[in-house]
């Protein structure tokens, strides 16, 4: 993929951290996924997908300094944030799918 260029998930991750805003948490996003997307995800396929978007550059997280969580076996969550080539990255894909897009709607009413 040409640099720049994000696949669709990709673009779904980033735009549910960016929905997340401040609780930009691994459930949270997953939650905005199924709600705005329709889309669910098992929780080891999106960190697997965090960890690949981080090597990218697309994303990074900071550890929450608070008490770790019980429920996670006393791992402490993961606030996540796109980064400027990640928000770069959404917008060349905006651009991209816009100019795509441009005429297509009467197409797609005919079908």
């Amino acid at each position: 993929m040409p640099p720049g260029h994000i696949g669709e998930f990709e673009q779904m991750v980033l735009l549910a951290i960016l929905q997340a805003g401040d609780e930009a948490y691994a459930p949270k996003i997953r939650t905005v996924l199924e709600e705005r997307a329709g889309r669910s995800v098992s929780r080891g396929a999106l960190y697997r997908t965090f960890d690949r978007m981080a090597a990218k550059g697309l994303l990074e997280w900071e550890t929450e300094d608070s008490n770790p969580i019980p429920e996670r076996g006393g791992a402490p969550m993961r606030r996540f944030r796109a980064t400027a080539e990640g928000r770069r990255a959404l917008r060349i894909s905006r651009e991209a799918l816009l100019k795509l897009w441009d005429g297509i709607e009467p197409t797609l009413e005919n079908a």
